[in-house]
């Protein structure tokens, strides 16, 4: 029962890829399908149309074999080696400092929901011994 609850949840989460991709197409707009999509699943997940807990444990599934599906794109980058010869140290750079920029702004973002939701809870209890 616990597989057909991954493949159902992460049918949805296709779902919103597809419907992404049809606004994408319908409304002829240059913004991809797929980030279409994310943007109206985060909508839903904000306005509590959909529950989290509706698609968390297909989406652990998927994050689990993530580095897995990022192999294939990996390897077709070496159609292009030449397009990267004497540009290689300036891209690892690039890289670098983008993975770095990604992981420090990530980790300030994390702090901070971390430190909202502990402030809402330590509200929350506060409220609730003195009612």
């Amino acid at each position: 029962m616990k597989y057909i609850m991954i493949i159902v949840q992460i049918l949805v989460l296709y779902l919103f890829f597809l419907v992404g991709t049809l606004i994408q197409n319908l409304l002829n707009i240059s913004l991809p399908g797929s980030i279409i999509g994310m943007l109206l699943l985060f909508v839903l997940l904000q306005t509590n149309v959909i529950k989290e807990k509706w698609l968390a444990t297909g989406a652990n599934f998927l994050l689990t074999y993530l580095a897995l599906l990022f192999v294939p794109a990996t390897v077709g980058l070496m159609d292009y080696l030449p397009f990267f010869k004497g540009k290689g140290l300036i891209t690892i750079g690039i890289v670098l400092v983008s993975t770095i920029l990604v992981m420090l702004l990530s980790s300030v973002i994390g702090q901070g929901l971390i430190y909202r939701n502990k402030q809402s809870q330590d509200k929350n209890r506060e409220g609730g011994i003195g009612a």
